[in-house]
């Protein structure tokens, strides 16, 4: 999935651990974790557009992130929380872990839409991909099904996320490649959309600055891999060198299928959650062995199943460690006896579940999936800022700590990351499409609503603590959990 958690652990030994990292693996996770086919065929329809509209947020957003999140990782254990709290105090460390958390709940509905439709095709039900009832029903039993899982604890999934990822991106991604140089070899018909394209991304109407936004989020999650800079040799040097690799590869992943795509299949027939399904199809009918397109949607319901049921608990393991210091309600805090966070987790189903049900109220999946991906969108950028403004004031308030890596030139850098941002997060309240389900002059009003909602309770929980909330032991006071 395009936003992946890592379990965020406080109290690990020593950054470094015996087991060291190369490049290669740490750009390949990276990949897996960054990269998601989910958002191509959208982007096909912007035809050659689509390189440039791939690569100015990857240099605009991606590095930076991957820079800044590299410099904390190495500098300070655990993750968003205790990074932004070394710089804004408790209660802003809380709100970042809470916006990260929150946004990942929000995404959830959508890698489940996605798995939805990776299943009515490998079933051959296309048609039931378009249905709202079919798609609320698949998330509501998936997401309660690995929430069940999870309860079990025990970390079965950390294999699975990587096969998961090798099986549900990096080979449909490769075999869109291959399809697309066979379609030019053999001389198929290139599509008219494709043809008109020009390389420069047409400014003019504002829904493909929205398309240029969306794209921000398809690179969210480089500060969870962050946490593994640590485990590499002379990080300084090698961290640098695998994010270079990690953004050539996703970009090949993001762009050489989607322009496979943009050739081979006309742009009115791609759908939001089912637009790669559809594409395969497409390209094995002409090839005579649709067969393989049934073979390449369950591979991608597995890769996307996979990236569920690893990442329910991830997050919240965060948000659960951040609450226990006081900021969670004493309900929130109970965890089972295998120490799994159930109230949280039952918590978060609640909410997917209600989320769930918009897609029975509006029938249009695809205009749904929108309207999701851009309240997640806004809550998760206000996170990035705060982190981008974090690394700077650390650099102020400790300027003689050890970093194990420096971001060079980082107000430049984190002042890039900064405007996207501010941009992207303006961006999220202007609907795509005019033909929406939600109509147009309502869609900010609701994305405020939501993001006013989702956003609001950790100051709620903030205003209303008490010192009873402060289930840590002693002993756990006292350890100093920063550097």
């Amino acid at each position: 999935g395009g936003i992946l958690m890592n379990k965020d652990n406080l109290k690990n030994s020593s950054p470094i651990q015996k087991n060291t990292l190369s490049v290669f693996q740490i750009a390949v996770m990276t990949t897996i974790s960054v990269a998601s086919l989910r958002t191509l065929p959208p982007m096909a329809e912007e035809g050659r557009a689509s390189i440039l509209m791939y690569i100015i947020p990857a240099i605009l957003f991606l590095v930076p992130t991957s820079l800044v999140s590299a410099e904390f990782a190495t500098t300070y254990k655990g993750g968003v929380y205790v990074w932004i709290r070394e710089a804004f105090g408790n209660r802003m460390g809380f709100v970042a872990i809470w916006l990260q958390w929150i946004q990942n709940v929000v995404w959830y509905p959508v890698q489940l839409a996605f798995v939805a439709a990776a299943l009515a095709f490998t079933i051959n039900r296309g048609d039931l991909s378009n249905s709202g009832l079919f798609t609320a029903i698949v998330i509501i039993v998936v997401y309660w099904f690995s929430t069940f899982l999870a309860f079990k604890g025990g970390n079965l999934f950390a294999k699975v996320s990587s096969i998961g990822g090798m099986i549900g991106v990096l080979i449909p991604g490769a075999v869109l490649i291959i399809l697309g140089l066979l379609w030019v070899a053999q001389g198929q018909p290139v599509s008219e959309s494709y043809l008109q394209s020009s390389y420069i991304p047409k400014i003019t109407g504002i829904s493909s600055l929205v398309l240029i936004v969306s794209n921000v989020l398809s690179y969210a999650g480089m500060e969870m891999n962050a946490v593994h800079a640590g485990q590499m040799e002379n990080p300084k040097k090698n961290f640098t060198k695998a994010i270079a690799l990690a953004f050539i590869l996703i970009l090949c992943v993001f762009i050489f299928p989607t322009l496979s795509i943009a050739m081979a299949v006309p742009a009115d027939k791609l759908g939001m959650a089912n637009g790669i399904m559809v594409a395969f199809q497409e390209f094995f009918e002409k090839f005579h062995m649709s067969w393989m397109s049934n073979i390449m949607s369950g591979a991608m319901f597995f890769g996307a199943i996979a990236s569920v049921v690893t990442w329910v608990a991830g997050p919240s393991k965060g948000l659960l460690d951040a609450g226990r210091t006081g900021l969670l309600p004493p309900i929130l805090q109970k965890v089972n006896k295998n120490n799994i966070q159930i109230n949280i987790l039952i918590f978060q189903g609640i909410i997917v579940t209600i989320l769930a049900m918009i897609y029975v109220l509006f029938p249009n999946v695809s205009d749904v999936f929108i309207a999701l991906i851009g309240m997640a969108a806004a809550l998760y950028v206000v996170m990035y800022m705060l982190m981008f403004a974090a690394v700077i004031v650390l650099r102020k308030k400790e300027p003689s700590i050890e970093r194990g890596y420096k971001v060079p030139a980082v107000k430049f850098v984190s002042g890039i990351g900064f405007i996207s941002c501010a941009l992207a997060f303006i961006m999220s309240f202007v609907p795509t499409t005019n033909e929406a389900a939600i109509p147009r002059n309502m869609y900010p009003i609701i994305v405020a609503i939501v993001v006013f909602l989702l956003g609001i309770p950790p100051f709620v929980f903030y205003v209303f603590k008490k010192p009873s909330w402060d289930m840590r032991t002693t002993q756990e006071k006292g350890e100093k959990p920063i550097h």
